[in-house]
């Protein structure tokens, strides 16, 4: 396989993709007054449509480029010159963060209009899209970067966002502690990826992506240091994108505005890992050690975290469960060498995932005001307080059910193609039993999303009052869901696989990307399985699984709803542990929370903090304390004093030019 310097092409308007947001969040947080919250929302979702338009003009110059030759950059200015190390302000524009870019700016302008009507009445609007533009700009920021150290900055931005988000109903203070759970568990990510930028420049000389990637190449295969850098790496991938384990900020994320956890906690901020894998696929491809571990990280994550999802009575808990899934089958992917399905799968789930958290907002905001009109406190986030809403809330309903077929991998829609994809790539490689986990985890997710469609929209209202009930949603919250709706259907049609008559353009888009990485995994892995019956067996397997998921779901939750009742019972010591979340929070609680308080009560604050803080501080003040005291002794009020005191002082002087 020969190999090429790639010539790297320039373009002008990178610099205005990030850019939009950017001033879109200065004006709304500087000059916007607060009672103008209709305005807000325009000028946000305005900026964010300038920047997907954009966006999409990039796209098809890198679309009439040579295929090996598809990569823009634009050097802004040099951000720091010390001796060898060199890092710029500079954007790439590839087809790897093409697709990205075109996610965050298509899927944010939505949500960014779909947050008009959500928001309305908020007392901090404007503040709101002031924090959701600003997350926009560090999320383009980090996809777009040519560096390392660049893409940290955004890596740290979308940290930040995520915090003020989260916690943007900071009054109540469970939102205000999952604000800052999300903060704190992000210091230990970004400690990994932090000690990986050191080695790599230590390893590499540079922080430049290309620099890095043509170096790499040199090294041998399986290298410890490589190793090290990669595992590092995914250690702070393991917090963005809510890995074992450090997945547990994500569940408690749901606290914020829904929207936000629609853009960060599903179509942006999270999928910033396996971006950041993706991106470094050629240091992976030398890193067996660290593949293996991405991958199985990436397997148990989607297990689990999809068995969880089966004892969730909250909407959005059910959701963010599903989505830490779905997090684990990219990682999965990537774990198995198949970076590009990763990446198709992090699309795919961007759409139907973003219109399942809009949906369940639109479903928690019709809720909530009808159970202000009723006078009711019951939470309009459970499920056990809904049902037989597909009567009175039918647009969200029908593109609810899309997104749902969707998830639950259901052929031809956008799910069905990636995660088919994901599996056969994984079976094909000679990883079996990554693959049976996939297939099960598949399962889960057709039965506990279909589970919820179940217990919100069908059977009887739990909550009818007097003949009262919820209502439609405005038109600037239900034309998002549509247009979503219809990208959850199309969007995985450019990755129809061979065996289905497709091209699989997606793959074929990406290859340049993946290609030194592909060629590496021939040399050392060989060329795994390429048989067009067994893909089909799978892919029918596959999809029998997942409609065996969906009859049990109907089955135990609406047409005989006792015999589901029965069940739990019959495991209830099972359903507990499920329904309690494997007691991690409690075990992070118990053995390192609770040990490092009594610790800093112990030390910090009695030993350090009292004797040596207030000791220094207290002691200083009684050092000048006794020294005024003694200086004050020379104070007698007596003249002839002060005149002995400068005659000696004159004398002293003298003394001191005649020496």
């Amino acid at each position: 396989m020969e190999h090429s310097a790639t010539t790297l092409s320039h373009s002008a308007l990178l610099w205005l993709i990030p850019m939009f947001p950017f001033i879109g969040m200065l004006i709304n947080g500087l000059f916007v007054r607060k009672s103008r919250e209709t305005f807000a929302g325009i000028l946000a979702s305005l900026a964010m449509f300038c920047s997907f338009i954009v966006s999409a003009v990039v796209f098809f110059q890198l679309v009439g480029l040579d295929p090996h030759h598809r990569e823009l950059t634009q050097t802004i200015y040099t951000w720091m010159a010390v001796g060898d190390f060199h890092a710029n302000i500079s954007f790439l524009m590839d087809p790897l963060s093409a697709v990205m870019a075109l996610v965050v700016t298509g899927v944010g302008f939505l949500i960014h209009v779909y947050s008009i009507g959500y928001m309305k009445g908020d007392e901090r609007v404007t503040r709101y899209f002031t924090q959701l533009n600003l997350f926009a700009f560090f999320m383009l920021i980090l996809v777009m970067a040519d560096n390392y150290l660049l893409m940290f900055v955004g890596w740290e931005g979308v940290g930040l966002c995520s915090y003020l988000l989260i916690g943007f109903w900071f009054e109540d203070m469970e939102k205000a502690k999952a604000g800052k759970k999300a903060f704190v568990v992000n210091r230990i990510g970004d400690f990994g990826f932090l000690l990986g930028m050191f080695l790599i420049f230590i390893t590499f000389g540079s922080l430049d992506f290309q620099v890095v990637f043509e170096r790499a190449t040199g090294m041998d295969y399986g290298a410890g240091m490589v190793t090290a850098i990669t595992l590092l790496l995914f250690l702070g991938a393991t917090w963005k994108s809510a890995q074992i384990p450090l997945y547990v900020w994500l569940p408690d994320a749901m606290a914020g505005p829904t929207p936000v956890s629609a853009l960060i906690h599903a179509a942006t901020m999270v999928t910033a890992g396996v971006y950041m894998v993706a991106r470094s696929n050629v240091l992976y491809m030398l890193a067996p050690t660290s593949l293996a571990v991405v991958g199985w990280i990436g397997a148990a994550t989607a297990l689990m975290a999809a068995t969880i999802g089966l004892a969730q009575n909250d909407i959005k808990k059910v959701l963010a469960y599903s989505t830490v899934s779905q997090l684990g089958y990219m990682f999965l992917a990537c774990g198995v060498g198949a970076f590009g399905a990763g990446i198709f799968h992090l699309m795919t789930h961007a759409f139907f995932k973003a219109l399942l958290f809009l949906g369940a907002g639109a479903v928690i905001h019709a809720m909530h005001h009808h159970l202000h009109e009723i006078g009711s406190d019951a939470d309009p986030q459970d499920m056990r307080n809904m049902g037989g809403l597909k009567k009175y809330l039918p647009k969200t309903y029908w593109t609810f059910l899309i997104a749902t077929i969707a998830i639950a991998g259901i052929p031809g829609l956008s799910g069905f193609f990636s995660k088919d994809e994901i599996l056969w790539k994984a079976f094909s490689s000679g990883n079996t039993a990554i693959w049976v986990i996939g297939a099960v985890a598949a399962g889960l997710t057709a039965f506990y999303m279909f589970r919820l469609v179940f217990m919100t929209f069908f059977g009887e209202f739990r909550s009818a009052k007097q003949g009262q009930h919820p209502h439609e949603n405005p038109p600037v919250m239900t034309i998002p869901l549509m247009i979503l709706a219809v990208l959850a259907v199309i969007g995985g049609w450019v990755g129809i696989p061979h065996v289905l008559g497709g091209g699989n353009h997606i793959e074929a888009w990406f290859h340049p990307v993946f290609a030194e990485a592909e060629y590496i995994a021939e040399i050392h892995q060989g060329y795994g399985i390429h048989d067009a019956g067994i893909e089909m067996t799978l892919m029918i397997i596959s999809v029998v699984i997942a409609l065996i998921g969906i009859f049990l779901a109907y089955h135990f939750h609406l047409k005989n709803r006792e015999a589901g009742e029965k069940i739990n019972k019959s495991i209830k010591p099972i359903y507990t542990i499920l329904h309690n979340k494997y007691y991690v929070d409690e075990g992070y609680q118990a053995t390192v929370i609770n040990p490092i308080l009594a610790t800093s009560r112990a030390f910090l604050w009695k030993f350090f903090d009292v004797k040596v803080v207030d000791g220094t501080v207290n002691g200083v003040a009684w050092l000048v304390n006794w020294s005024a005291s003694q200086v004050r002794k020379v104070q007698t009020g007596q003249v002839q004093n002060y005149a002995l005191m400068m005659g000696v002082g004159i004398l002293l002087v003298l003394l001191a030019f005649v020496l």
